[in-house]
């Protein structure tokens, strides 16, 4: 499983793309903006692309933030959001479903 290494923290989450019928998504890329430290002074972005299984991991990733963590999912025309809480499970699994956004007739 592809992964990308925060160095802040113990904690990891593994994602599976899917569309909105449960099929992975392969390629597709993961992004994660971090701001930590007094004020959120420190910044750091993390990306990953999913394997030919939807799948994908980011590690390294702090236990001790006062707020969980925002995840975007993007390929092609669809895309999804994620958010992950590790004061609730350090390590944990979620499912990301990435859907072609409504335009702006359907609205």
């Amino acid at each position: 499983v592809p992964s990308v290494d925060g160095a802040l923290g113990p904690c990891s989450v593994e994602f599976t793309t899917a569309d909105g019928n449960g099929n992975a998504i392969a390629g597709a890329t993961l992004r994660l903006h971090l701001a930590y430290g007094f004020a959120g002074v420190r910044r750091l972005d993390l990306e990953v692309t999913t394997n030919a299984e939807g799948k994908a991991r980011f590690t390294g990733l702090p236990d001790n933030l006062k707020q969980g963590l925002f995840f975007r999912g993007f390929k092609d025309d669809r895309e999804g959001t994620a958010f992950y809480e590790p004061k609730k499970g350090c390590k944990a699994q979620h499912t990301m479903v990435l859907e072609k956004p409504p335009s702006p007739s359907e609205q």
